[in-house]
């Protein structure tokens, strides 16, 4: 049986290391979802190349408009309801600069944030009604404890954390998994900057493609990649705030 698969977010390196995985793994169709149509469709001719019978279609879309974000959803589940969906967007902005200029703060807040919860609110309602399906989010350790060098990245991904620990409460008695992964540094182009900054010790985007595929296959409800991230973020979470306060972190 094809697996359909929709991807919001779809030019994100991880995003694109996972659809070719979950390729590899057997027929799929994909709907690959971006702001930029033709990256997106740079994605998708990857992907053809690697299954031509695949089924893969690109599509923009404007991730800060609620109506259109619901139109999409709408649309999409009226041509079949997809076995996955996840919703990997985000953006890693300058701190200094969403402290001095307003405008990027907002923007870093909605995308990483506001933005995915929009998404995955508008396909939770559909997959509660018909009771099956895997709804995947990517987040991000930066949302477990608010830090000076990126607490405003990491109050979006934590918007992202709460919304979905409700979601899950929410279709617990459904058939429906909702499974929220949580990755530390990665080497993509959206770390690039990041770069020869002492101690990131940045994982393989590969091996953390592998780690969520795997993780959404077992439905795990939080997915910490690398697997020693669920550790160390134990600890920072638990630090007193006395101690925790004289890290430069």
């Amino acid at each position: 049986m094809r697996k359909r698969i929709i991807i919001i977010g779809a030019t994100s390196a991880m995003a694109e290391r996972c659809a070719r995985l979950w390729l590899a793994e057997g027929p799929a169709d994909f709907v690959l979802v971006g702001r930029d149509l033709a990256k997106t469709e740079r994605v998708a001719m990857d992907l053809r190349v690697r299954d031509p019978k695949a089924g893969i279609r690109a599509l923009a879309a404007d991730f800060r408009d609620p109506a259109g974000i619901r139109a999409l959803a709408d649309c999409l589940w009226s041509q079949g309801a997809p076995d996955l969906v996840l919703i990997a967007h985000g953006l890693l902005p300058d701190q200094q600069a969403c402290q001095i200029d307003l405008s990027s703060c907002e923007e870093a807040l909605l995308v990483n944030g506001v933005s995915p919860a929009l998404f995955a609110e508008a396909f939770a309602g559909h997959m509660e009604r018909t009771g099956g399906g895997t709804l995947v989010l990517i987040g991000s350790i930066a949302g477990d404890r608010g830090r000076k060098t990126n607490y405003v990245y990491g109050a979006g991904k934590g918007l992202l954390t709460r919304y979905a620990q409700g979601l899950q409460h929410r279709l617990a008695a459904t058939g429906v998994a909702v499974v929220l992964i949580l990755p530390g540094p990665t080497d993509t182009p959206m770390t690039a900057h990041l770069k020869g900054q002492g101690g990131l010790g940045m994982a393989d985007v590969d091996a953390v493609a592998r780690a969520i595929v795997a993780g959404v296959a077992k439905k795990l409800p939080v997915c910490y990649v690398p697997g020693k991230w669920a550790v160390i973020m134990m600890v920072i979470r638990h630090l007193p705030r006395f101690i925790f306060n004289k890290l430069n972190i």
